[in-house]
């Protein structure tokens, strides 16, 4: 569609929310957001009729795309029928989509606690670990994000923790692997593997296995890059927890319902974790719902024993509407093969044919509609296109990208050194080949900056 410029309403729109909004992550006076007037299907316009493909998903979250009929009329028809109840009783919204989830998870994670996102939900499923458990602390990588609330961005192992570490959160960090800027001196997958995990249980030594509650991943870190594990390395971490008592936890909120053309990514890598969190794609972020999957040993724990936690809206009934839709739509329009068959024959083609011609592309990695470039100022050094943090001035060649690409139409998802390939998981080809071929003109951009 072409949309109608109607340039009064969008200066509205601006005006009340510089006025009244306050922006997360953002220093207030020095942003400038884009007033949308609209979205559908791959796209979102502004109030002076620009389109802009979107390869961002919102933040990762819409996976089928805005304004689903199917998704809308569910989320309409519930609303009719039962628009919200409390979380202390069954409700059919509620119990069908922790069904429909639970057939999806992988091994006995078939108690779903439902929550309003992806970081309360990693902020249960540690409390879940240290109550199972009896152990103060938790175990998280550098190079990882899990969430905006205390105990996730506490566990978030990138610059964002840094105003809100107060020390006392009971984490450690330690480095995951990531072969291409790897801290173990690393020169194949296998090294990178083998010496990441024994630097995992080398840590767990000196902390002692006896204080370790959990050690929280993400299965494939998502905002920090897009870093595959190597494999064997969860099947390691596994080993590892079973060994020591500790609980094993995976953070698919990003990664999750289809983003890795798997309905988990855990299934790309055959290990069951004792919980796991989601959120995001499980609605299409239709309406806000997160939740924590729990294997039987962790439920068991709390069977004649109270869970001490809750939220008010935990199951909200649109949300869970929402999920029943999306979950449903997702099967019946194939869209978690069809993100597996674009990504495989479409998407990493095209990447890495764009990396051989851009000296300012160091690497390319991803699966499924979960993908990114790695920007280097020189691809011997690997030095990156940007310093680690830089702001400002300093990121100056990244805010260049993200500027052209925006101009020719397509929104990016850009963080630090980076730039994801994120489109909804049902994009069609046509649109997706639209969307590199801007890519390509933007990393022209990033390539005046290289050495």
């Amino acid at each position: 569609m072409t949309p109608e410029p109607h340039l009064q309403a969008g200066a509205a729109v601006k005006a009340a929310d510089r006025a009244h909004v306050f922006h997360s992550w953002s220093a207030q006076e020095l942003i400038d957001p884009l007033a949308v007037a609209g979205a559908e299907g791959s796209y979102f316009w502004d109030y002076e009729g620009k389109r802009y493909l979107d390869l961002a998903s919102g933040l990762v979250y819409t996976n089928i795309g805005y304004q689903h009929p199917k998704v809308v009329a569910a989320i309409q028809e519930q609303a009719g029928r039962m628009t919200t109840f409390a979380p202390a009783f069954a409700v059919e919204a509620r119990s069908e989509a922790a069904r429909l989830i639970a057939e999806r998870t992988p091994g006995d994670l078939d108690k779903i606690f439902f929550t309003n996102g992806g970081a309360d939900a990693v902020e249960h499923a540690v409390r879940m670990a240290r109550l199972h458990t009896g152990r103060p602390k938790v175990l998280s990588t550098y190079r990882s994000y899990h969430g905006g609330t205390q105990q996730a961005v506490n566990l978030t192992g990138d610059p964002r923790r840094w105003a809100s570490d107060s020390g006392t959160a009971g984490v450690v960090h330690f480095w995951g692997p990531f072969l291409y800027r790897s801290r173990f001196y690393a020169e194949t997958e296998e090294q990178e593997c083998a010496r990441a995990l024994e630097h995992l249980e080398t840590t767990i030594a000196f902390e002692g296995p006896a204080s370790v509650a959990a050690i929280v991943l993400e299965t494939v870190p998502g905002t920090a890059g897009i870093m595959m594990p190597p494999a064997g390395y969860l099947a390691g971490v596994r080993e590892i927890c079973d060994k020591y008592g500790i609980v094993f936890v995976l953070d698919e909120v990003m990664a999750g319902f289809g983003r890795t053309g798997t309905w988990f990514a855990a299934d790309l890598y055959d290990v069951v974790p004792d919980l796991m969190t989601f959120a995001k794609g499980v609605n299409s972020g239709y309406v806000p719902l997160g939740g924590v999957a729990i294997s039987a040993k962790i439920a068991e724990t709390f069977a004649e024993r109270p869970y001490p936690g809750g939220l008010t809206y935990s199951g909200h009934p649109l949300a869970c509407a929402a999920a029943v839709a999306t979950i449903n739509v997702m099967a019946e329009e194939g869209i978690v093969e069809h993100a597996a068959r674009l990504g495989a024959e479409v998407v990493e083609p095209a990447l890495r044919e764009l990396a051989e011609r851009h000296p300012s592309v160091g690497e390319v990695r991803g699966t499924g509609m979960f993908w990114a470039l790695e920007l280097v100022k020189n691809r011997q050094t690997r030095e990156p296109l940007v310093p680690y943090n830089a702001t400002g001035q300093a990121a100056t060649p990244m805010s260049a990208f993200a500027a052209s690409a925006k101009s020719h139409g397509v929104w990016p998802f850009v963080n630090m050194n980076r730039t994801h390939v994120v489109p909804p998981c049902n994009i069609s080809e046509a649109e997706l080949k639209e969307g590199l071929a801007v890519l390509d003109t933007a990393l022209s951009v990033a390539d005046e900056y290289t050495e």
